[in-house]
């Protein structure tokens, strides 16, 4: 979609951050990530936000437990009211490889404003490669002007997905929605 890239260009001007995805080593053994991999990996990722990505994966870790994988992508959206969200990444697992993803989906609630991300998604119970493609739903907030950092958790069944986001824009609200992860770009949130 040529007008998917014209976003994401322009969400590119707005994040100063240099983009290094790495995938993990596939010789280990554990079909888990642990908190010092992830922070390892966010930390070429997201650039010189590194205290608050140590926290968010910290504070996950410590409610969920180890992921089984994780996205590194960038996303972009907009609320007044209601909003929308769409993204793009690749998915990263230790025993069945790497997958392009894309999300989209709305939101509804008090929010206002618009950012772009780099986002890094903590995936939890996945048990094969092709259950991220579903709806996850939840509740949300944010709260920046300029650049911010955050993380919010969204379920489906037994999977557990972690946005962890640092983004650029000017943005205020909490909301409820949920993400729809797809294997190709789509303009429809639902």
């Amino acid at each position: 979609m040529p007008t998917l890239r014209a976003l994401y260009a322009c969400l590119s001007l707005l994040c100063a951050l240099p983009f290094l995805a790495v995938p993990a080593h596939a010789q280990q053994q554990s079909s888990t990530y642990s908190s010092d991999e992830l922070v390892q990996q966010g930390h070429g990722f997201f650039g010189e936000v590194s205290r608050g990505l140590a926290l968010s994966i910290e504070k996950a870790v410590n409610q969920w437990g180890q992921p089984n994988g994780y996205i590194l992508g960038q996303e972009g959206s907009g609320a007044f009211v209601g909003g929308l969200r769409y993204g793009d990444g690749t998915l990263y697992t230790r025993n069945a490889g790497d997958l392009k993803v894309y999300w989209q989906g709305p939101s509804l609630g008090w929010d206002f404003g618009g950012d772009g991300a780099r986002t890094m998604i903590l995936v939890y119970n996945l048990n094969g490669i092709n259950d991220i493609f579903r709806r996850f739903g939840g509740i949300s907030g944010s709260a920046y002007f300029v650049a911010g950092f955050g993380m919010t958790a969204l379920a489906s069944d037994n999977i557990v997905v972690v946005p962890i986001r640092s983004g650029v824009g000017v943005r205020l609200g909490a909301n409820i929605g949920y993400l729809k992860f797809t294997p190709a770009a789509t303009w429809n949130p639902f």
